[in-house]
């Protein structure tokens, strides 16, 4: 029967990050806990007048390989392995002069971090830990009897649990820990598997595994019903993930996900940008010469719409653009960064979520993106294709040059409205956004109402639809979608093409006028 309390008499230690180790160092020689340890470890705690055995005086046996083998043998690992209730390992341990081991404290070679500083592949395949992996496996596997630590912030933890049980721990203790290691070789495991196949060219290798890092249990998903967390995955890539939060609540599940979809949004642009999202679609989105003009531009498009939204702008937020959004109740802003006069201005608003996330990350960067389904997972690259100069125009009339930036700005916009999407632009700012239709010509009426309650709400007398341009983001299956737009008023055209009735549409584009362009590339989002 496993021991409830094991007492900590003789501990190996052996980790690359050296924080709290000395504090940690010194709790167990006080208690006169055997230390054993090695290389740097080691001579850390020496130098701190810690009492340290080294490995290889315990296994009589050197260290060898530039240190690739220390730990790998039977005196280790038996010490380990080996069930203090077994008669047979008991015998065992006596033949072979093996002595117990009841404390394992590991933190692997930095491989991700490694990794993530563009390093060499001969430095990556260097930081591959062998023995801390073997270690930790084999001390959780025995956690009836042995306590196993991969994780410095769990350094305070064991030391309490020492001090309120003379100097053992508890058998729900070492449970727990080793369910934690385990967890920690996975993911360690996962990140080298995915180096590899990113090493080879292999896009979508024969086993998916994911790995990340508790950063915060939220109060609930999507629905009060639902429990939720965000996790932190091992990409590198400026968000809502990585962010710091300056001021307001504790983000939910629901701004979270929003927050991306609006940061990944202004993201696309090179020129001073803001999008306001609600339900993880744009109402508004504006490029303009100042901050706070393209935020106003954006919230003109939909005002009732943006109330409660989310806030995304391209630029460090200045002091004039956080008193025009702090006219309207939002729910979170993001930027790069936010001047010391923005945030005294949302101070005032202590329960407005004010992200800084330090960085945008690049849209034409490729990596994975990650669903479920029942009993699987829907696996696909990002949608970093960016829509250039390989336009192709249908019509014919060519559009103006005006017209032809306000397609190109309105199909980015598209990008990232759920489909089926229809998007009206006008000098660098939507007036009309249609998303989420069962059917394409729908989502053209409802940006077409949403131009006119725009400008109604302006106190303008013309639809704002009038004189703009209409993305699709895809094809026009019939003219209907077209005609509905060009009765809106809109001047051009841009979808990828390719339906068998392109010809119809081109045919309904011309007789009204239209200037019409193809990409050649769709943009569903569902």
């Amino acid at each position: 029967m496993p021991n409830p309390n094991q007492p900590i008499r003789r501990a190996l230690i052996s980790v690359s990050d050296k924080t709290g180790l000395l504090d940690l160092g010194r709790f167990l020689a006080e208690r006169k806990v055997e230390i054993l340890s090695t290389g740097g470890t080691a001579k850390a705690l020496r130098d701190a007048g810690i009492p340290v055995k080294d490995v290889s005086d315990h296994t009589g046996f050197p260290e060898m390989m530039d240190g690739r083998v220390k730990t790998l043998h039977p005196k280790v690992h038996g010490g380990l392995l080996a069930r203090r209730d077994n008669k047979g390992d008991l015998a065992a341990m006596a033949t072979h002069g093996i002595a117990p081991i009841d404390l394992l404290i590991v933190n692997l070679y930095p491989f991700e971090a490694t990794v993530l500083s563009g390093a060499s592949v001969e430095d990556c395949i260097e930081n591959i830990d062998i023995g801390g992996p073997a270690l930790i496996r084999g001390a959780s596997k025995n956690h009836a009897d042995v306590t196993v630590i991969v994780d410095a912030a769990d350094y305070a933890r064991l030391m309490d649990e020492m001090a309120n049980n003379n100097g053992a721990t508890t058998l729900d203790f070492r449970r727990a820990l080793a369910g934690r290691a385990y967890r920690r070789t996975a993911a360690y495991d996962a990140a080298i598997g995915a180096w590899f196949a990113q090493q080879t060219g292999d896009v979508f290798p024969e086993r998916l595994v994911l790995a990340g890092s508790l950063q915060q249990t939220l109060r609930y998903g999507e629905n009060p019903h639902q429990s939720a967390a965000l996790y932190v995955g091992a990409e590198r890539r400026p968000g809502v993930a990585s962010a710091i939060q300056l001021q307001g609540k504790e983000l939910s599940f629901n701004n979270l996900n929003d927050t991306d979809a609006a940061y990944e949004l202004v993201a696309e642009f090179d020129e001073i940008a803001c999008a306001i999202i609600k339900h993880a679609n744009p109402c508004g989105v504006a490029i303009a010469a100042t901050q706070a003009e393209a935020y106003r531009k954006a919230l003109a498009c939909d005002p009732e719409s943006a109330f409660g939204g989310i806030v995304a702008l391209n630029r460090p937020i200045d002091k004039e653009t956080a008193e025009e959004i702090a006219k309207l109740f939002v729910e979170v802003i993001i930027a790069p960064t936010v001047s010391a006069e923005a945030r005294t201005v949302f101070a005032a608003k202590k329960n407005l979520r004010v992200l800084e996330a330090g960085g945008l990350p690049d849209p034409r960067v490729e990596g994975p993106t990650v669903r479920t389904l029942a009993g699987g997972y829907l696996l696909q690259g990002r949608d970093a294709a960016v829509t250039g100069d390989e336009l192709k125009v249908v019509t014919k009339r060519a559009p103006t040059a005006q017209e032809m930036a306000d397609l190109k700005f309105a199909f980015t916009v598209a990008k990232h409205v759920k489909s089926n999407a229809i998007v009206y632009c006008k000098n660098g700012t939507t007036v009309g956004v249609g998303a989420g239709q069962m059917s394409r010509v729908n989502s053209s009426r409802i940006a077409t109402w949403k131009a006119e309650e725009a400008s109604s709400s302006a106190g303008e007398k013309i639809s704002r639809a009038k004189g703009s341009v209409v993305a699709s983001d895809a094809f026009f299956p019939f003219a209907d979608g077209l005609i509905a737009a060009a009765n809106a008023g809109v001047t051009a055209v841009i979808q990828p093409g390719g339906s068998i009735r392109d010809d119809e549409v081109i045919a309904a584009a011309d007789e009204r006028g239209l200037a019409m362009v193809f990409t050649g590339m769709r943009h569903f989002r569902h």
